[in-house]
């Protein structure tokens, strides 16, 4: 069984920058399982697996797996996937058109391509669950689980909590970005305090407005696999809707620029916007640019 892939660099327009992701196109046929053994053998934060849609009218059915766990909706290899269908032209025998429309387990995740002039560049999705929040996270357990002070972390806008939009993850706002670059997950912390059932990672942020940069970012999840994600489109998708909801005004589009990765020495641009209408947060979108990297065989 012969498997085409590609794998592209997300949230950057420069190779060797951003999150790297596989994405294997002709998927149909896997089993979960070897679904699950080709992701821990690219071992790359995510890699994506296109499958043909259930729904005709929708572009594929998308499956994301880290190399430990299957995730039910995630946000780079959903930009990375449409990049390449889009490059691509056709899959399972039809044309990829603009938006896309792909099946997850959260749910339906529409994508409308960027382009540079009639190039696809990349892409912006709108996330398939809207903003939930959930239960607090004492400061001491953060800090435990990413070798910071507790003092480090900042309350005055909120405590650290749960937050989702089709995938939750814990968000705590840090004071300085010095505590931010001096973070360490800590495996042994996340698995006694953030079990993967309770979150997928620990994302940590920082207001810093620099350089068209509005907040500066970091995400943890060990437990799945990934020490440091150099990018997490689904963590920051929550971060901005969260923010919105926090925001005095009953109306508001918010939009974000976010740079995660440079500890990693993988920098990352994500580009978040939340609509807020009558108090409620009824829309979340994360986008970015892409590059192609490589492309090839596997051999089953």
């Amino acid at each position: 069984m012969q498997l085409e892939y590609m794998t592209v660099d997300v949230f950057t327009d420069r190779r060797f920058g951003g999150n790297p992701l596989a994405v294997v196109t002709n998927a149909e046929g896997l089993a979960t399982t070897q679904m699950q053994s080709i992701a821990a053998e690219f071992n790359l934060a995510e890699t994506a697996f296109v499958l043909p849609p259930r729904d005709p009218s929708h572009t594929a059915e998308v499956r994301i797996f880290t190399p430990r766990a299957e995730l039910p909706f995630a946000g780079h290899p959903n930009i990375g996937t449409a990049f390449v269908l889009a490059r691509l032209g056709t899959i399972y025998g039809r044309a990829v058109g603009d938006p896309l429309m792909f099946e997850e387990k959260a749910g339906l995740v529409r994508l409308e391509l960027i382009r540079d002039g009639g190039a696809v560049a990349g892409a912006r999705l709108s996330a398939p669950q809207t903003l939930t929040r959930g239960g607090d996270i004492a400061s001491d357990v953060v800090a435990a689980a990413c070798a910071i002070a507790a003092g480090d972390i900042k309350t005055a806008n909120h405590q650290p909590c749960i937050a989702s939009c089709g995938i939750g993850f814990v968000l705590a706002e840090l004071k300085s970005c010095s505590s931010l670059a001096a973070a360490q997950p800590h495996a042994e912390a996340f698995a006694k305090q953030l079990p993967a059932d309770k979150a997928t990672g620990l994302l940590l942020y920082v207001r810093d407005r620099h350089d068209d940069i509005d907040i500066y970012a970091r995400m943890f999840a060990p437990l799945y696999g990934v020490p440091e994600d150099p990018a997490t489109g689904s963590g920051n998708c929550a971060l901005v809707g969260l923010l919105a909801s926090l925001r005095p005004e009953r109306d508001l589009t918010l939009q974000l620029r976010i740079a995660q990765g440079i500890e990693m020495g993988r920098p990352s641009l994500l580009e978040a916007a939340a609509e807020k209408k009558a108090g409620r947060v009824t829309e979340l979108r994360i986008g970015g640019r892409c590059v192609a990297m490589m492309r090839g065989v596997l051999e089953l």
